[in-house]
């Protein structure tokens, strides 16, 4: 009497437990992968409670990123300001505007807006703004061009590779203090020599500033 099944039916079993194998590493990989900051974070832009312009503020008005963001030079993080920040220009400029009704009322109330945060890193990892922006590091290294956008989103991964890539090489990313805030700032306008100016610059301002572009992990995972 012949087989009912052809023999190759013996080593289905296997075949389909190798092919799930194969399936969930695939599965894990991407997710491993592609679920990074660089891809879940960078353009994202939530809609913020009142409509504020970094453009217009910083690009147009020239307004240095310090008077809004005063603790950056001193702490780890990058305060939002105060309502009562805001009013010191807008109890002049656009006072009645009902545009900023929730800011009038934050600054009557004390109650803080409720400001979407944008930028993050995980709670591993620990980042020291003051440390950078006293050291010549720019916002826009890590926030992108922000001073050109009316609403702001997320425009660099700030995955590790990203800070990585700065580490290994802080001479490239860095400026004169006196530059930091101003975000138009490039050594020259021939790109060519802009390179040659900022290797040669970058290098001596590592050194004379004693830059630590330190790579252990106990540098930011802590």
């Amino acid at each position: 009497m012949s087989d009912v099944f052809p023999k190759w039916t013996n080593r289905l079993p296997m075949l389909l437990l190798v092919g799930l194998v194969m399936a969930g590493t695939a599965v894990v990989a991407g997710v491993w992968y592609y679920f990074t900051p660089k891809y879940t974070r960078v353009g994202y832009q939530p809609i913020q409670p009142v409509a504020f312009s970094h453009a217009l503020h910083v690009g147009q008005l020239g307004m240095d990123c310090r008077y809004c963001h005063s603790a950056v030079e001193e702490s780890w993080y990058s305060n939002v300001p105060s309502a009562s920040s805001c009013m010191n220009c807008h109890n002049q400029v656009l006072k009645d505007s009902p545009k900023l009704d929730l800011v009038r009322q934050s600054a009557a109330t004390g109650e803080p807006i409720p400001w979407v945060q944008v930028h993050k890193v995980p709670d591993y990892v620990y980042f020291n703004h003051a440390v950078h922006v006293r050291r010549g590091i720019s916002c826009v290294e890590c926030h992108g061009p922000i001073h050109q956008m009316d609403e702001v989103y997320h425009a660099q991964p700030l995955s590790m590779a990203f800070c990585l890539d700065c580490h290994r090489d802080p001479a490239s990313r860095i400026r004169p203090v006196d530059k930091v805030t101003d975000l138009e700032w490039t050594w020259n306008s021939d790109p060519a020599i802009a390179a040659d100016l900022q290797r040669v610059n970058g290098e001596k301002f590592v050194h004379d500033w004693n830059v630590q572009s330190l790579q252990n992990c106990s540098a930011c995972h802590r």
